[in-house]
């Protein structure tokens, strides 16, 4: 449990590290002085780029705080729909998980 505390304090770190450089290289991108309509676009493509991102890095971030606070109340390896517990092997490679195999392939078949 220590372990996996670790890993997701570790990537916690980073991910607000990554949002916190992103949010700088766009206020510096509109902050600069463009000459033309293919400077702009380039600047706004990058900038759409760099939202998206960071969007997913927040989504990220939630999903591991969530874990976070599973693991102060003693929750945390438990399936979030049928309640049984989520294999180690899953959560060696997504220690946020908040589903076991099996729930993931339905709700995942239920979003298409």
């Amino acid at each position: 449990m220590e372990s996996f505390k670790k890993d997701l304090l570790d990537r916690k770190a980073q991910i607000e590290k990554n949002l916190s450089g992103t949010f700088d290289e766009i206020s510096q991108m509109r902050a600069l002085d463009l000459n033309d309509e293919a400077d702009y676009a380039s600047v706004a493509v990058e900038t759409e780029i760099d939202a998206a991102i960071m969007q997913q890095q927040r989504q990220e971030l939630n999903e591991i705080e969530l874990a976070l606070g599973k693991i102060r109340d003693g929750s945390y390896g438990i399936c979030e729909m049928c309640e049984d517990d989520i294999s180690i092997e899953r959560l060696n490679v997504k220690n946020f998980a908040r589903y076991c195999i099996t729930c993931r392939e339905i709700i995942e078949k239920g979003h298409h």
